[in-house]
Order: structure tokens, then sequence, then C-alpha cells
């Protein structure tokens, strides 16, 4: 049975990429910063639950030691992410300290991760993903830091993809999802009308088991079959 790591999973995306991946036979190694959420999302799918959160290097490493007590991971999925200010502000007027902490755990926390985990990784021919965004490439007013953070560890993914051949590494963009995160985006709109995260989790699935090449990966662009 192979393992996966992911990051952010009490909830949203990341649950539901853990609940795909324990229905197609992967053991897990989850974790979320609250403590109560992550065990109620882990111990149905009898996941490794580890507590934490991912901008502390000796939860980083305490994630990385549970998966090789299973074994060794096989795939690592970086989702967990700060949106920052809600409403978003703009570039002009964005708080710098804030910022910094959008960049620690959007961008430095899963480059952390990935530098822990590589060893394993490349002998079993393993997989990254990071998630990330539209706004890593498009200009919407009022996404400067997440955007900017997202288009950091885009940039950061496709050079990993060049150093590291013998690894996947995916920058998966999810589309946009009825996630808290999204409503925190959008917070005096009605986003009823978005998709819930189970929704991408048969191209997720397709996207692994496929294995195409290092790159950036739309779901919406991976046809499933009926």
């Amino acid at each position: 049975m192979p393992v996966a790591i992911i990051t952010g999973a009490s909830r949203g995306l990341g649950l539901a990429i853990a609940t795909g991946l324990t229905e197609a036979g992967w053991r897990l190694v989850v974790d979320g910063r609250d403590t109560g959420a992550l065990a109620d999302a882990a111990t149905p799918l009898g996941a490794r639950a580890v507590p934490g959160d991912v901008t502390d290097p000796a939860h980083r490493a305490a994630l990385v030691a549970a998966a090789d007590e299973l074994g060794g991971a096989d795939l690592l999925v970086n989702n967990a992410g700060i949106l920052g200010p809600s409403p978003q502000p703009r570039l002009g007027d964005y708080p710098l300290d804030v910022l910094r902490s959008v960049y620690e755990v959007n961008v430095v926390a899963p480059l952390g991760l990935i530098q822990l985990a590589l060893p394993g990784l490349r002998s079993r021919g393993g997989a990254i993903v990071n998630v990330t965004s539209d706004a890593a490439v498009e200009g919407y007013e009022g996404w400067g830091g997440y955007g900017s953070a997202k288009a950091a560890i885009e940039q950061a993914s496709n050079v990993l993809a060049a150093e590291e051949p013998a690894v996947r590494v995916w920058r998966v963009d999810p589309g946009d999802l009825r996630t808290r995160m999204h409503q925190e985006a959008f917070p005096d709109e009605d986003i009823s009308d978005r998709p819930l995260p189970e929704t991408v989790v048969p191209a997720f699935l397709r996207l692994v088991s496929s294995r195409p090449e290092s790159g950036r990966v739309r779901l919406a662009d991976l046809s499933v079959p009926a």
C-alpha cells in the first residue's frame, strides 16, 4: 500500500483528497492545526494524525518520521495554506508583516517539508503535489499577497522538477471550490454555486495514477472516464 503525506487535511480540499486516496488503497499521514478537527477527519480514514503547524520545523520532521514508520512516503501533498487578510488588501496597502506570514506558510513551509521528504521520494520514484491557484498566473486585483506566494511556489516547483528528474513534481490548480478559504476571499458573497472539493477528487486520483510528466496541472483539464 502506498503512503501519502497530506497537509491541511482536516477539512476542505485536503480532507477530500485524503478520503479519495484512502478509498484508492493509500495509507496516510495527515496534519492540521486544530487537533480535534484533525482527529475527527483522520479517525474514519484510519490515517495517522500528526497535529501541528507546517511552519514548525519539528512538526515537519514529525510528518516525515510518521510516514517512514509506514514504509516511507510515495506522495507528498502540500495543501496547507493561508489566504491572508479578508477581504484581500491591495498591494499598495498590504501589511508587510502579514505578507511575510503568507509567504512563510505558502512557500517556505512547503519547501521545508519537501527538503525532508526528498531522499525517500527519490528512492521510491515518488511524487510531490503543490496545490496552487489561478491567482498565481492571473493578475486579479486584491490578490497580490496570496497570488504572488502561489506564483513563488509554482516557480519553486518548476525548478525542483528540473533538478529532481526521479520525482514527479506537479503544481496543481484545483479551480474555485466551495471551501472556507474561498469564502474568506469573498466574505460578502454567496459561493454556493462553486463545486464542492469532492468533485475534483476523481481528476486528482487520475493524476497520481497516470503519473504524467512534471508540470502545471489544472484538474478541470483532466478528463475522467465515466
